[in-house]
């Protein structure tokens, strides 16, 4: 298609990322194409007749006086079936087909790829609801797809889109730009097809925002007892260079009980990408049925890393939840992983250097803080558009690289300003291979109240034993500095007890080991069942420890129960509490409660039988 001069601009500076066009009457966040080899651009900035545009594309060789070609939409991305398991590039480019056409491991300037393969043909199946005559409007379900074996992808109508459905097509196979729906409106007829586009930066649109109240079970024991996070919740995950943010983003990835993934790779290092896209083919997910199949069944990768040109880091984030909120509308629990914003943040900063804006803390922009909100608001369980009446969330986890483990950096005091769950990694615990590096002094959450009907009507016993463990880290760390002075054996028995309950809920609980079958996924079942034996033995041995010192009196020392002495007696049994672990969670609930419940009892008798306290 030749352009109109009206729809030609030029070239009139270069600066990086950052291209100044003349006599382009465009409109803000416009898309355009930059160059003799359409480089693709967005409009950021109108001054006259002048626009500044960034481009998502390396911008060596353009000169002044190169064409500028406006498009007429904004950055959209294309929805519909074929999404999922796809890998695309941070402006919705398919990575795998452009290799096929170009033959080459990099990716050509320009190259102009539909997202979506308009040759593959999908199996339609009307919704049975759906008939002639009857009226539609956006979000109303058309039919369904089978896109994945876990993904079943349901076609609705467009939102803004309404009429009266004149023809229906009938079950079969259809490529993405058939039409499958006519609907009428005010005499106007329009054909719909299984795909549809939005703009990236311009949220989809919801019935109503809902109270997140179902947990976002990750398989970490320390984030889902401790720190939790709702399904349609925002996290944080910052910490330094080295301490697990990637590794704890993919295993949510691989193990979350969300309905489907988009794993954003912002800016993150080629190698890191490179293993993501190696592994994730490779792991497998049991079906209800106990076939195994891929985890790419229900993920969708967009890769943009280091190399890349800066501003396709903004891109990528706006593509990738926008993806999100497509699935989130169908029903579905949708998970967004950000890896990393701080990536983003510093695009941010670039640009704004180049475009001689006025900076802010660490040279970022002023708007900064204002940018993360706009993008983590986005997250949440809504009520859907349509019928049939539906719920469906987007949880959003970023993760943040501030500068040293510095988290006064300006992007991560912006990002838990606005979250609601901050998972805080400490490179001391990293060092020490520490799996997951969570320091539980510094992580929080805001989600305790929200879950608790959750906990109420699953497993009413839990709030009690969290708000114990809490208690037996903060008192390890309360006497911390005391046996840093004087020695753990100078500290009364009950403090013994105290640190012994402290090590093992850190070393035998929260510590896991993601190479084995045993402690790569934890479900939450086991890992509430773990954290209860280690509080009973907790308060059975510190009433057993009272109990013997207030009968003993202060003469009779000779009697009085020590913890060594309670150690080694129990040593059959505290070595079964630091076992606990390594039960496979694919014995199933009812056998994991059923060992536990068995270690439970024994703590009891253990205890029953005080005979031997009072000769220890």
């Amino acid at each position: 298609m030749v352009a109109t001069d009206k729809a030609r601009g030029v070239v009139q500076a270069v600066s990086g990322p950052v291209v100044v066009a003349r006599d382009c009457p465009a409109s803000m966040y416009e898309l355009v194409r930059v160059g003799h080899e359409r480089i693709v651009g967005e409009v950021i900035r109108l001054e006259g007749s002048s626009v500044t545009i960034q481009c998502y594309e390396a911008t060596d060789a353009l000169a002044v006086g190169d064409p500028v070609e406006r498009t007429g939409m904004p950055l959209t991305v294309e929805l519909g079936p074929g999404l999922m398991s796809s890998i695309f590039d941070g402006i919705s480019r398919p990575l795998e087909k452009i290799a096929t056409l170009s033959g080459s491991v990099f990716i050509p300037r320009g190259v102009d790829v539909p997202s979506l393969d308009r040759e593959r043909q999908w199996y339609f199946e009307p919704d049975p609801a759906l008939s002639v005559g009857r009226l539609v409007t956006g979000g109303d379900w058309i039919g369904s797809v089978q896109e994945t074996p876990l993904i079943l992808h349901r076609i609705m109508v467009p939102p803004g889109t309404m009429g009266t459905v004149e023809w229906i097509a009938p079950s079969g196979w259809y490529t993405i730009t058939d039409t499958v729906l006519k609907v009428s409106h005010q005499g106007v007829s329009k054909a719909l097809s299984m795909m549809q586009r939005w703009p990236v930066r311009q949220p989809r649109p919801i019935a109503e925002k809902l109270v997140a109240n179902t947990p976002l079970i990750t398989g970490q024991r320390v984030l889902d007892t401790l720190f939790p996070c709702v399904q349609g919740g925002t996290c944080a995950v910052p910490g330094a260079f080295g301490v697990g943010k990637t590794v704890i983003s993919q295993a949510l990835s691989k193990y979350s009980n969300s309905d489907g993934i988009v794993y954003v790779g912002c800016g993150e290092r080629g190698n890191e990408m490179a293993e993501v896209l190696r592994d994730f083919p490779e792991l497998t997910m049991s079906l209800a049925d106990g076939e195994q199949v891929s985890i790419m069944n229900r993920t969708l990768l967009v890769a943009n890393t280091s190399n890349m040109p800066v501003a396709a880091r903004e891109a990528s984030i706006y593509t990738g939840i926008t993806i999100a909120e497509y699935y989130r509308d169908m029903g579905h629990d949708m998970s967004m992983m950000a890896d990393s914003t701080s990536r983003w943040a510093e695009a941010l900063r670039e640009i704004s250097g180049r475009l001689a804006e006025m900076p802010a803390d660490s040279g970022f922009p002023a708007y900064l803080a204002a940018r993360l909100a706009s993008f983590y608001e986005r997250a949440g369980r809504v009520k859907c558009l349509g019928s049939p009446e539906r719920t469906g969330s987007v949880t959003v986890v970023g993760a943040v690289s501030p500068p040293g483990g510095d988290f006064s950096d300006p992007v991560t005091t912006a990002t838990l300003s606005t979250v609601s769950v901050f998972w805080g990694l400490d490179k001391r615990l990293a060092s020490r291979k520490f799996f997951p590096a969570v320091n539980t002094n510094i992580s929080w959450s805001k989600n305790i109240q929200a879950l608790e009907p959750w906990y109420d009507a699953h497993y009413p016993e839990f709030p009690s034993i969290r708000q114990t463990v809490r208690q037996i880290l903060q008192m390890e760390e309360d006497l911390s500095e005391i046996v840093a002075l004087v020695g753990r054996d100078a500290l009364a028995e009950s403090d013994k007890v105290v640190l012994a309950a402290a090590t093992m809920i850190r070393e035998d609980c929260l510590q896991q080991n993601s190479y084995t079958s045993y402690d790569a996924y934890c479900p939450f079942l086991k890992s509430m069942l773990m954290l209860r034996n280690i509080v009973l033995w907790y308060e059975l041995a510190q009433k057993a420890v009272a109990e013997v010192d207030r009968d003993a009196g202060a003469t009779s020392a000779s009697n009085r129960l020590t913890f060594a002495g309670l150690r080694d007696v129990q040593m059959d049994l505290l070595n079964r509490l630091s076992r606990m672990k390594f039960l496979e969670p694919s014995m199933g609930d009812d056998a994991l409660r059923r060992h536990l419940d068995a270690l439970r009892d024994d703590i009891v008798k253990s205890f029953r039988e005080r005979d031997w306290a009072l000769t220890a």
